[in-house]
């Protein structure tokens, strides 16, 4: 400093300072767009879906890409672009479905299936893009997105995977415009090709980012990021082309912002965020609204937890409804506060008369891609499987590199030695006893 002024050298130090810590807390801000950006990648590239196709996940092999996939149940999922479908119908089937309609930021437009308008008797959805003129026709649900690109995921709930399997493959997508003769849906498998549906990382990151901000229009709320970014080299109407700084800066923040992401969600501090007291168990989606809105202010810290993590939020997804929909709880620690180790041994008792009215499911997830833990071996187990229950009706689990001797092999869960892991509890449908905390799970215990 002299007289009050910084250097040329100080400027320069104060500016990339300024510059990195924008694009981390845009890094964190962009999480679930990228999420979305990234999967309608994969099935446009590596499995050729286009806009008015499916992708049908059926078995967990399917699944391996999918943050935080439950292993249990089939889903398929499509992400058309709106701007170029125009006005875009969904034929929802009758049946045992739960899903919804979202925008580009994870906002769900509307739920479909049993929490859905159609309350699971099927019907017709008709969405609306941002540039789209109103229509209101008759044997329709209307809802208008405000971003051009939307995401479709429904999963099917028949007991019998027969059964949901095939009441996917009755899922539509056709243009409203050819809604006389409406073409048929492709539906689409994997087939055993590698994907990931993980943010991307490194320069990826950002490139995605400046894909999606010129393909959507500016919504009021994110301004002030969006301003932020255009001395990174990403603006809207302009390509991304970062200079030597730019993208030292841009790969910098895109590690530092992940792992302030990986702390925000392994290690929540949001008030209320526990389940039980004294324990370890942390409600995984912890929104408060759907729109990730509160009176005063956007919760950033909160969906950013969840979008680090998941993807997809409704509201049968939120935990709120007894008898209907889904819990999402999830561990990363055990009993004493030790991070899961996937080289080490652990159990798990499930107590009696779970609440839940359909079933439950623990599925073990990597800590760093997020998404099931590849072990070659199936990473769930669930009250629908041929699990050994006690003469009580308690279940224990086990959760490490090697069967547990003298145990049920059934019961046990493969981790990697090496690798962190965590796992998710879901309940589908809860029933009053979650509700009211009097039916509680206890921790993860190391074996010694």
């Amino acid at each position: 400093m002299k007289n009050g002024y910084p250097t040329n050298e100080t400027v320069a130090k104060l500016y990339d300072s300024l510059d990195f810590q924008r694009a981390t807390q845009a890094y964190i801000w962009a999480l679930p767009y990228l999420a979305m950006g990234e999967w309608q990648r994969e099935q446009r590239e590596t499995f050729g879906a286009g806009n008015f196709d499916y992708v049908d996940y059926l078995d967990y092999k399917d699944k391996l890409g999918l943050l935080t996939a439950n292993a249990t149940t089939p889903y398929a999922m499509a992400f058309p672009n709106l701007e170029k479908t125009g006005p875009l119908v969904f034929e929802i089937p009758a049946g045992a479905l739960a899903g919804g309609i979202m925008d580009f930021w994870e906002r769900p437009l509307t739920d479909t299936g049993a929490i859905g308008p159609d309350k699971g008797q099927g019907g017709k959805y008709l969405i609306l893009g941002p540039g789209h003129p109103d229509l209101k026709p008759e044997g329709y649900f209307v809802f208008r997105s405000p971003t051009n690109n939307i995401w479709s995921g429904i999963r099917g709930l028949d007991a019998d995977k027969a059964k949901a399997t095939a009441v996917l493959g009755k899922l539509r997508i056709y243009p409203y415009a050819q809604r006389a003769t409406p073409p048929i849906t492709k539906h689409i498998r994997p087939e055993g090709r590698k994907w990931t549906g993980e943010q991307p990382r490194g320069l990826a990151y950002w490139q995605g980012l400046a894909r999606l901000i010129n393909e959507e229009p500016t919504i009021e709320r994110d301004r002030l990021i969006l301003a932020m970014l255009v001395p990174l080299g990403i603006e809207k109407g302009k390509a991304f082309k970062p200079d030597a700084r730019q993208e030292k800066i841009l790969l910098d923040a895109a590690n530092v912002g992940e792992l302030m992401a990986r702390a925000n969600s392994y290690a929540k501090r949001f008030k209320g965020a526990t389940v039980w007291p004294g324990k370890k168990w942390e409600i995984s989606l912890f929104l408060t609204e759907t729109n990730q809105e509160k009176p005063n202010h956007t919760e950033l810290d909160e969906r950013a937890s969840w979008f680090y993590e998941a993807v997809g939020v409704t509201e049968g997804m939120m935990g709120r409804t007894v008898g209907a929909g889904q819990v999402y709880l999830e561990a990363q620690k055990d009993s004493i506060g030790a991070w899961l180790d996937g080289g080490q041994n652990y159990t798990l008792h499930v107590p009696k008369d779970a609440p839940v009215a359909q079933f439950w499911s623990f599925t073990v997830y990597d800590n760093e891609s997020r998404c099931l833990i590849d072990t070659g071996s199936y990473p769930d187990r669930s009250s629908r499987d041929d699990i050994v229950t006690n003469a009580d009706g308690s279940v224990d689990l086990y959760f490490g590199p090697v069967a547990p001797k003298g145990k049920p092999s059934q019961n046990w869960i493969k981790t990697l030695p090496g690798k962190g892991w965590f796992t998710y509890f879901r309940l589908y449908a809860p029933t009053q006893p979650y509700f009211d905390r009097s039916w509680v799970l206890p921790d993860i215990e190391k074996v010694k």
